[in-house]
């Protein structure tokens, strides 16, 4: 492997983009370059202490200890049918005297987005700045997928918590930042680590799964952080989660995309107006999350609770189906692509705020811990950030019980996205340090 690397620093592009690629004989070469990585941002250390600065995050991060270069990908991958397809995403090169030497590689999974422009090589985004304080900053090398049907890739829809497809993203990822690492100057140290919160925590889960069970020799994971991860999606997508008139449509479109076998009439699933748009709304390339409620395009501008909000856009007798028969479609596909019947090899991290209200804390973390637990494996770790959201965002170092004040609404709008993301990440971290 690392005679291959080697030779693909010093071979032409071309040699790369038909080379250096994994998969297997006579398949596409997974991770291949599609174009030359392209340089968008170089960040002194300085920028990057006064960003955590600004942003409250740097207690959490520490000083920065590297520049940060960020360079954009477009790889070669698979989609759900095992066909070619491509994904671009980004790599972050920690750089300067300090960060010479050889870096490990995290590679990360974002979390769920309606954006279809969105691309993490941006030195605006925010989870690739998080990525960049808490990793690149401290000397991690970082690659950063965009998912299928996001950004440049031409996929024509993004199949929203598809395990195998997820995890090809983020493995292929792996394989695109070695093939771009001496055309980038990055010094790679081999080891790799996988990360992702959210919708990214299933992913890097599904590609821990399928790459320490296929690829470990190849990949060499050392270490997971699994963060605020819906590992069994089945029971959670029946919940009246925060977000529900995204996630659910999102995930029942995709799966019928997927598996054709979901539904034969949109309209027995959907309630007008939104059946008549909702195959094709996500993800957007004009909207927003915000846009998409403002506008009418999904309910919730009135301030619908998440059971209003479902019921609004899912027709009653699916809804009632969906909830209480295991053989529905929906829920058949969902578990499918539940992720709780594996066991980490590498040291793992599981991590969440246990008042999620998006991502239900009891049918996914701490249920898959217990199963862990009960199969010996004393190697997965569990941290529940729960009291530190609370003290950094609750009202007098408390969570607001009030739901007729303000404050609650803000504070649970806040959690799932925006606030225990941070305390997570900074464990993610503690945990690579010790293995990398």
């Amino acid at each position: 492997m690392k005679r291959n690397l080697l030779w693909c620093g010093a071979a032409a592009w071309v040699g790369m983009l038909t080379a250096c690629g994994g998969g297997g004989d006579g398949g596409p070469q997974r991770g291949a370059l599609l174009e030359a990585p392209a340089s968008v941002a170089t960040l002194s250390a300085a920028q990057i202490d006064a960003a955590m600065a600004a942003s409250g995050l740097q207690a959490l991060t520490g000083k920065a200890r590297c520049d940060v270069k960020i360079v954009a990908l477009n790889y070669r991958t698979v989609d759900p049918k095992n066909a070619e397809a491509n994904v671009s995403g980004a790599m972050l090169v920690p750089t300067g005297a300090a960060c010479s030497g050889p870096a490990p590689l995290v590679a990360y999974a974002r979390g769920t987005d309606v954006a279809q422009g969105r691309t993490m090589a941006s030195a605006t985004d925010a989870e690739t700045g998080m990525a960049m304080g808490f990793l690149a900053a401290q000397g991690y090398a970082v690659v950063l997928t965009d998912y299928l049907g996001y950004a440049k890739s031409t996929f024509p829809y993004h199949p929203y918590l598809h395990a195998d497809s997820e995890a090809a993203s983020v493995i292929d990822s792996i394989r695109a930042a070695r093939n771009a690492a001496a055309g980038v100057g990055a010094n790679l140290s081999g080891k790799v680590m996988l990360a992702g919160y959210s919708q990214g925590g299933h992913a890097a889960s599904a590609a821990q799964r399928n790459g320490e069970r296929d690829n470990a020799a190849e990949l060499n994971i050392v270490g997971a952080a699994l963060m605020g991860a819906p590992f069994n999606v089945s029971d959670s997508a029946r919940q009246p989660i925060a977000g529900v008139q995204v996630f659910v449509p999102l995930a029942i479109t995709a799966w019928q995309k997927t598996y054709g076998n979901i539904y034969s009439d949109v309209n027995t699933v959907f309630r007008k107006p939104y059946a008549d748009t909702i195959e094709n709304l996500i993800p957007s390339r004009t909207l927003n999350f915000t846009t998409m409620v403002t506008s009418g395009a999904l309910p919730g501008a009135n301030g619908e609770s998440p059971e209003q909000a479902r019921a609004a856009i899912l027709q009653p007798a699916f809804l009632a189906d969906y909830v209480g028969n295991n053989q529905n479609p929906v829920y058949l596909a969902a578990k499918r692509n539940d992720l709780v019947d594996w066991t980490p090899r590498a040291r793992t991290l599981l991590c969440q705020g246990s008042a999620d209200p998006t991502i239900p804390y009891a049918l996914n973390q701490k249920a898959f811990k217990a199963l862990l637990d009960a199969r010996g494996a004393s190697h997965v770790t569990a941290v529940d950030v729960d009291a530190q959201v609370q003290a950094a965002f609750g009202t007098n170092g408390a969570a607001p019980t009030d739901p007729a004040n303000p404050a609650f609404a803000k504070y649970y709008g806040g959690y799932h996205g925006s606030y225990a993301p941070p305390f997570c990440f900074a464990q993610a971290r503690a945990l690579f340090d010790t293995v990398k």
